[in-house]
């Protein structure tokens, strides 16, 4: 069973080369090859195959050393190899190169969060988030959000999730981490609004679904309880989620 997800890494590159208008410049092979090795580099970063992140982001390097979305993707295999000083310092490069780019902000945000520097991450997320040209400033506010949170900050964590729901009603990982944060807290009702509200409205996830099982226990609503555990085994089956329900704590007397 989820208790509360970790931080959300929403890195986003071009696979294609942005050509200009007349008149304008295109990209260099340099720049396409050093953008293909980047994809390629975070691909197998993804998957856990650090060996082969490394010779294809340090082979972007060397074909294109300016670009800040590999001197973040830098910063995050460094993180990974256990290295927190080449770390900060590939994320401060990319910071250099391109201080307005939401998606580096975030990128070193997380990376902040998770060597505990709370505010300076928490300010990175809100700098992010405030962009108007951030695709998912939802995103940036839920991060913010966790990072909060993992610091006992709830009160702040709460703000900040409220405000991403405020900015997409529908996003499925703010409802749950703000209704999972309430029923850390023991504010059973506000948890089950949370979950009412989401649920009533959109799509379910099975997240969303078990947290809902989970409150209604809480609450001591059988009724509840049993509707969103069938919702979940009939909508989910296979789910990992589905398959917690026979694993729960048991009903407060």
């Amino acid at each position: 069973m989820r208790r509360a997800s970790g931080l959300l890494c929403f890195y986003i590159l071009a696979l294609t080369a942005c050509g200009g208008g007349p008149g304008g410049s295109t990209t260099t092979k340099k720049e396409d090859a050093a953008r293909y090795n980047v994809q390629l580099g975070l691909a197998y970063l993804q998957k856990g195959e650090l060996a082969l992140a490394k010779e294809k982001l340090e082979r972007a390097e060397k074909q294109n050393p300016r670009d800040p979305q590999l001197q973040s993707s830098l910063g995050m295999l460094y993180e990974r190899l256990g290295e927190p000083q080449q770390a900060d310092r590939y994320y401060r490069q990319a910071l250099r190169m391109a201080p307005d780019d939401p998606e580096v902000q975030n990128n070193y945000a997380i990376y902040l969060c998770r060597q505990k520097r709370v505010d300076e991450g928490v300010e990175k997320f809100m700098l992010a988030a405030s962009n108007p040209l951030y695709r998912t400033p939802e995103a940036a506010l839920t991060n913010a959000g966790v990072c909060l949170r993992e610091a006992k900050r709830f009160d702040e964590a709460a703000a900040r999730f409220t405000r991403a729901l405020a900015v997409r009603p529908n996003f499925s990982e703010a409802a749950y981490q703000l209704g999972d944060l309430e029923l850390e807290r023991g504010r059973n009702a506000e948890a089950k609004a949370v979950v009412t509200r989401y649920l009533d409205a959109f799509r379910p996830t099975p997240d969303v679904l078990l947290l809902a099982v989970r409150v209604s226990r809480a609450s001591n609503d059988r009724l509840a309880e049993e509707r969103y555990a069938r919702r979940l085994r009939v909508d989910f089956p296979e789910s990992p989620q589905a398959r917690a329900l026979g694993s729960l704590p048991d009903r407060k007397p």
